[in-house]
């Protein structure tokens, strides 16, 4: 996960023509717009900052850490670019996902499972309908605990398996 918001970050120092020693203040420049900047430029500054409460990286702390919280629901203000080849709406899918699997202890287990494997095809331009992943959430939730991950994976291979129809001729 850290190399899709890092490769960004490293491209973004040598378009600003970053010294060493100025990365952190280009940090806390880019996390006071976040409107300004593209989200993986955003996660990436907050990876830069410790928090002023719990001590982890800005945004990536525990729940309940007001901070922490705070700067999560921030990165959420960064500007979203589809990426060429992708469907729309999928670079939200993708930053969500990211977003989810970068701080864990914020979701179920369940989520976080769904999460991490839809990621990958989201990663290649592929994006689930509303219905598709409305009805996988709920198969998911509602299944025996010992049975979730494998409905989870049976889910992302029909996504895969109707992905692919839509796309031959």
């Amino acid at each position: 996960m850290d190399d899709i918001v890092e490769g960004e970050w490293s491209a973004f120092l040598r378009q600003w023509n970053v010294e060493a020693g100025q990365e952190a203040a280009l940090a806390e420049m880019v996390t006071s717009e976040p409107d300004r900047h593209d989200w993986r430029i955003v996660d990436a500054a907050y990876d830069r900052m410790a928090c002023p409460e719990c001590g982890e990286r800005l945004s990536r702390g525990p729940v309940g850490c007001s901070a922490c919280d705070l700067a999560h629901g921030f990165r959420y203000a960064a500007i979203e670019t589809d990426r060429p080849g992708a469907q729309p709406g999928n670079e939200h899918g993708v930053r969500v996902n990211v977003s989810v699997v970068r701080r864990p202890q914020v979701t179920s287990e369940d989520e976080l499972l769904v999460r991490r494997l839809v990621l990958p095809l989201l990663l290649i331009g592929s994006l689930p309908g509303t219905d598709q992943a409305q009805r996988a959430s709920a198969l998911i939730k509602k299944a025996p605990r010992k049975e979730r991950a494998g409905l989870a994976e049976q889910a992302v291979e029909a996504w895969i398996a109707e992905a692919l129809s839509r796309s031959r001729p």
